[in-house]
């Protein structure tokens, strides 16, 4: 059976923000908010997840859909919106279970689009990378802005085995996360088998799923965009705004719908 990139996100979700918070933290976060702010419209956020990146957009007063495949992320974003109970949110954040690939709405809906922290990566596939830029070119409106945030490193990734790479606490339990990483270079594909172990007492759970991205070059990716119709503006390599070059943290694509 062929894997399909957003499988391994439902098992992934009690685990992302715990996670994110001790590698990427929210450094990205005030990148957006700046984006964001110079929206004239609406704003579609790819793969919103948990809602890491839409809720202080949205507490901003931007007028944001978050769309993502995995309704278990989407439960935890819509639990994490309830417990703030800010009006600003609830005004200004819709979220929406669907596929990037083939998104449900109207043509020029939106004046901008963001696919915040590689979500673009996670369509392991050459088509379906080459369906969803068809896609977002459809709904974004003629001079809407397209923001891509991309982790240049995935494939650079050794391959190993077992390896415990985080230890903390979450959920009132003690949480172990230990790593396999597997790499197909033909494919551009890395995958990270995941095991979560979860302890509580004398009491121990297993969470077992893998995590599939592909990555292409700054070059390859802003001729793709090209070829669907946008004009890249910028190629940044960190969140202050900075030139992107070979030793980039983070390569982010600022591109234009002509």
């Amino acid at each position: 059976m062929t894997r399909e990139g957003w499988q391994g996100w439902d098992e992934y979700a009690p685990f992302y923000d715990w996670e994110n918070a001790q590698t990427l933290g929210r450094r990205d976060v005030p990148f957006w908010r700046r984006v964001a702010s110079g929206a004239d419209g609406p704003v579609l956020e790819l793969g919103c997840g948990t809602g890491r990146v839409s809720r202080p957009l949205a507490r901003d007063g931007v007028e944001l859909v978050g769309i993502d495949r995995s309704e278990q992320m989407l439960a935890r974003a819509r639990t994490q919106i309830l417990k703030s109970s800010n009006s600003q949110i609830l005004k200004s954040l819709r979220l929406i279970r669907g596929d990037i690939r083939a998104l449900p709405f109207d043509a020029g809906a939106f004046s901008m689009v963001l696919a915040p922290y590689g979500i673009l990566q996670s369509l392991i596939r050459p088509r379906d990378l080459t369906a969803t830029l068809a896609s977002v070119a459809r709904v974004i409106a003629r001079g809407g802005t397209f923001g891509i945030d991309l982790v240049p490193d995935v494939p650079k990734w050794r391959e190993y085995e077992n390896r415990v790479q985080l230890r903390g606490r979450a959920r009132g339990a003690q949480i172990t996360l230990i790593e396999s990483v597997r790499q197909d270079p033909k494919r551009h594909l890395t995958t990270f088998e995941q095991t979560y172990v979860e302890r509580r007492g004398t009491e121990k759970r297993e969470h077992r799923f893998d995590l599939t991205f592909r990555t292409l070059t700054v070059r390859q990716m802003t001729a793709q965009l090209e070829r669907a119709g946008f004009r890249v503006d910028a190629v940044l390599g960190d969140y202050r705004g900075r030139p992107w070059d070979d030793r980039a943290d983070v390569w982010i694509i600022m591109a234009k719908k002509r």
